[in-house]
């Protein structure tokens, strides 16, 4: 496949905030802490003081590797991590069914990326590039689901508690469902066995979702860590202990939000009063302040200030941290210095650089994934021949149709030499009405405007009538926006990997590794 890459302003698929970030605008510098660049990451390295457990993250990971095949790349990241020399490259993700849209398989090819590229610029130190499970996620209705061909394949389960421990017995008819789409071809078949392997063969959501995605990418070293463990949580058991007493990031990342709101931008996330969940079997339900009690929501749980903090020390597992609190906790484990998320992750980690700094806690660079827009051959050949280039592609379909018929007609469909000369008479009939009675002046006015909307209607007109001589062609630019942006989003947002790998098989990861500039700054459209 070959690459061309457009500014992300250029897609307008991107807020403002993100953009002004991209493009370094001052007002934002004071929420994070250094720029996506080398030098910012460079920086990074350099002020990282990471106080977290290295051999415990190793041990918690070689177990949680224990029953997966993995290659030598991935032990050997694994175990790189216990050296000082090692940081990490995380992104995070929920565990959607079957990998969810494609954005979910950029990010970690941006991270993998990412990785590369600093052991090439720093030989001298290790990263190591970390795919975070949200397994403590228990929004279910959100990943049961995955789009292939405009066809939803569900997996129907009843669940409460969190998605990582979420048992996989009811799975088997949404993979076999997945399968009949994959058919038979090499590439289908060899993705429908990886599939099989991972969700039929593993007794819960997190770690057939490692699995797979390992089968997908243990050849980066890739490493993926579910850190709903009793071990990690203790190293952030003091921070579990004040955040919930205190409430400390609840008002930091209120005041955050409304100096970013007070600016124009909007926020991604709003806290709460208490930022963590309470989390068993089944349950995952928030803590709520009552009087002199901390209780579980909907639940008859509830704890005295003292019993609380006993709670924590002796299973700090039991207590998950909701958006707000979760990214404290991952730079709190993990050696990390950059974090690569979405349009509205890296939004959302802005609203939380206060919360780090209370908590002297380093804040990671934030790195916008690569996206992408995988142009078929057929729409590739559309365009052309419609006479529009690649990247007029992101233009609304209106738009579009209205640029193809002003240079594809004979006929003159613009009135607005003819408005003109109309504003010009009705300026003369104005000057006239004033000599004779100074209080027709509005008649005149309202007479001028009635005769504009009616110029307008009919230039209007003139482009429906335009557009009927030109069915074939106005359809054909629909059909090419409805395959490139199907539900008129960006494809990566809707689109599963299941087509492209049927289509291209490994090579389509392989031309993501080979394409994708984390530190370009740019969109990525991929021709076949």
């Amino acid at each position: 496949m070959k690459a061309k890459y457009i500014a992300y302003q250029d897609t307008h698929s991107f807020s403002k905030l993100v953009l002004d970030y991209v493009n370094d605008e001052e007002f934002l510098k004071s929420f994070y802490s250094f720029r996506p660049d080398m030098d910012g990451l460079k920086k990074a390295v350099d002020a990282r003081n990471f106080n977290g457990n290295r051999a415990e993250l190793v041990e918690v990971l070689n177990q949680q590797y224990q029953n997966v095949k993995t290659n030598k790349s991935v032990n050997y990241n694994i175990n790189l991590l216990a050296d000082e020399n090692t940081f990490t490259i995380t992104t995070g993700h929920q565990l959607n069914l079957f990998t969810g849209p494609l954005y979910f398989i950029y990010k970690i090819v941006t991270t993998i990326n990412l990785a590369l590229e600093l052991k090439i610029a720093y030989p001298e130190k290790n990263f190591v590039p970390i795919y975070w499970m949200a397994t403590e996620d228990h929004d279910f209705e959100e990943i049961n689901h995955v789009s292939v061909d405009e066809k939803n394949i569900s997996w129907i389960q009843q669940t409460n508690g969190a998605t990582g421990r979420l048992n996989t017995k009811t799975v088997e008819a949404a993979v076999m469902a997945y399968k009949a789409y994959l058919g038979i071809s090499k590439n289908g078949k060899k993705l429908a066995k990886l599939v099989e392997q991972a969700y039929l063969q593993n007794d819960n959501l997190a770690d057939a979702t490692r699995v797979l995605v390992n089968s997908l990418f243990e050849r980066y070293g890739l490493v993926i860590i579910n850190a709903d463990d009793a071990k990690l949580k203790s190293q952030f058991s003091a921070i579990i202990k004040q955040d919930i007493t205190e409430q400390n990031s609840a008002q930091l990342t209120e005041k955050t939000s409304e100096t970013l709101e007070q600016k124009g931008y909007k926020t991604q996330v709003n806290g709460r009063d208490i930022n963590f969940f309470y989390l068993i079997d089944n349950l995952r339900e928030r803590i709520i302040e009552k009087g002199d009690l901390f209780t579980v929501n909907h639940t008859d749980i509830s704890f005295s200030k003292e019993e609380l903090l006993k709670e924590i020390d002796y299973h700090p597992e039991r207590f998950s941290p909701n958006v707000i609190m979760r990214p404290l906790y991952q730079e709190v484990i993990l050696p990390n210095i950059a974090y690569i998320g979405g349009g509205a992750e890296v939004s959302y980690w802005m609203q939380l650089k206060a919360n780090f700094d209370f908590y002297e806690v380093d804040f990671p660079v934030l790195l916008l994934r690569n996206s992408a827009l995988l142009i078929d051959k057929r729409s590739a050949q559309n365009l052309n021949k419609l006479g529009f280039k690649l990247e007029d592609a992101f233009l609304p379909v209106e738009e579009l149709k209205h640029r193809w018929i002003k240079e594809n007609t004979d006929s003159n469909l613009s009135l607005a030499d003819e408005m003109r000369a109309v504003q010009g008479i009705f300026e003369q009939i104005k000057l006239n009405a004033f000599k004779i009675d100074k209080t027709l002046e509005k008649s005149t006015d309202s007479a001028k405007t009635k005769t504009s909307h009616l110029l307008v209607n009919l230039e209007k007109k003139l482009f429906r009538a335009e557009k009927r001589k030109h069915k074939v062609s106005l359809e054909q630019i629909e059909n090419v926006k409805a395959r490139l942006f199907p539900s008129g989003t960006l494809q990566e947002r809707v689109v599963n990997l299941a087509p492209m790998y049927v289509n291209y098989g490994e090579d389509f990861l392989s031309t993501l590794i080979e394409n994708f500039q984390p530190l370009g700054g740019d969109f990525t459209l991929l021709l076949p």
